[in-house]
């Protein structure tokens, strides 16, 4: 077996109905990880299953469920609900497994699986691994008896308590009311959720992204297209706006002059809040290579560390979980808080910034730079096939960028772990520079790629 034929560096991710997005896939998935986390007493074993609002997901979920169910697993199905949503149940239901199907902010046609241990953490690389062992070997072992099969049960409610846990992160004293918040959700898993949260700590909502129809998830709306989140904002006059990507662990927020606040600006305002009132612990943040120089600076000013980590929200959670951190997250807006979940969540990062802004009395303009940002540049290249960082011109390119800004700034040049991307990145004091440096490279990477 080829070391990870199917988990990338967030689940298995791919074009829905094509390997490794195929129902057998999914079967296989099923039975391997079933046998895995199915000890040897003799309780009943549960996996509960959570999906956004992609067509694929009709197809996905009940082959797992099959899988689950072979191996004399029972399941629990949650329908649409947010990837924190499914972690968070994943312990309180006290599940052995956690089972989330999305792709997350790509595109409808793509789809994915995530799991999640008891513990409601994304799998290590290491039970990932032995998932895969067992998927490619000896399904036939081990199959449940006739009256051993798994049962199934759909629990209607999973939406409520996801809301009802949301809200007891949002401080009692506090309310939203006479607050405009413009909500998009991106067609996807987060459309009742969100909007219901919001409204009942007594907000004026403003809803869009609300309408998925298996095709819609992520398509111009949402944290990757928030345009039209920001004319709403403009429009309506809000308060703030916030856009959450299709499984909804992730936002990016725009004030109330519909300018875009990101990942960076957001951990460095809760970072700033927590840090005055006690709650900031592990003596700083987690971000990773992505995150912008100027938020280190920032932190640092206030005697804080920045912790970097490689890019993924699972490479985050690991460094805070290990530091004592409680929180961390990407420029991107994955924002994890510990005290509250497992795994980023864009509603209870909103909640945060809402709370933020409720005790300042400001409008949200004046909170949302909290640092200048260090000019940076991120491109990203698309290629077919083969491996152009170990391309020679490319390597070439990548060293003279780095001896040109000599300590000055920083150069990311890395593959994409779920799509075929080469994402190029460089930031420091001199624009032209960044700039120059990014457009070099970036031509070497499609030169060596046609």
């Amino acid at each position: 077996m080829s070391k990870r034929a199917y988990f990338g560096t967030d689940g298995i991710r791919g074009e829905a109905n094509r390997f490794p997005m195929t129902a057998e896939v999914a079967l296989r998935v099923g039975m391997a990880a079933g046998k895995l986390f199915m000890s040897k007493d003799e309780r009943r074993h549960l996996v509960v299953i959570g999906k956004d609002t992609r067509l694929s997901g009709y197809m996905i979920e009940p082959a797992l469920v099959a899988g689950f169910t072979s191996v004399g697993m029972d399941v629990r199905l949650f329908g649409p609900l947010p990837t924190p949503g499914v972690a968070m149940m994943t312990r309180s239901l006290r599940a052995d497994l956690g089972v989330m199907i999305s792709a997350s902010h790509n595109a409808f046609s793509d789809n994915g699986i995530k799991l999640f241990g008891p513990d409601g953490y994304k799998l290590s690389d290491e039970r990932e691994l032995e998932i895969e062992a067992l998927m490619d070997e000896g399904l036939q072992e081990r199959l449940a008896s006739p009256n051993g099969l798994g049962r199934v049960q759909r629990i209607d409610d999973s939406q409520a308590r996801y809301v009802e846990i949301a809200k007891a992160t949002f401080p009692r004293r506090l309310s939203l009311s006479g607050m405009r918040v413009v909500i998009d959700c991106a067609n996807g898993a987060a459309y009742k959720v969100a909007p219901e949260a919001l409204y009942e700590l007594g907000a004026e909502v403003i809803k869009v992204g609300v309408d998925p129809n298996g095709f819609n998830i992520n398509e111009e709306c949402g944290s990757t297209a928030p345009g039209r989140m920001q004319a709403l904002v403009k429009q309506y006059r809000a308060d703030i706006g916030i856009a959450l990507d299709g499984d909804a662990d992730r936002l990016v927020i725009c004030d109330e002059k519909g300018q875009v606040v990101d990942g960076d600006q957001i951990m460095a305002l809760i970072a700033g809040h927590w840090a005055a009132r006690g709650r900031l612990t592990g003596g700083g943040v987690v971000a990773t290579v992505m995150s912008n120089l100027g938020l280190e600076r920032f932190l640092k000013a206030r005697d804080l560390n920045l912790e970097r980590t490689a890019v993924g929200d699972r490479a985050v959670m690991a460094r805070m979980r290990e530091g004592g951190f409680n929180l961390g997250g990407e420029q991107s807006g994955h924002i994890i808080l510990s005290d509250f979940s497992t795994t980023g969540d864009g509603l209870l990062a909103a909640l945060q910034v809402l709370t933020v802004l409720r005790e300042a009395d400001k409008p949200m303009s004046a909170l949302a730079r909290q640092f200048e940002p260090v000019p940076q540049k991120l491109e990203n290249v698309r290629f077919g096939g083969g491996k152009p960082l170990e391309n020679v011109d490319v390597m070439g390119a990548i060293a003279e960028a780095e001896q040109r800004l000599n300590g000055s700034g920083r150069l990311l040049v890395r593959a994409s772990g779920t799509e075929p991307l080469i994402r190029v990145m460089a930031e420091g004091d001199d624009e032209t520079l960044v700039s120059q440096v990014v457009r070099d490279i970036v031509g070497a990477v499609k030169k060596a790629a046609a």
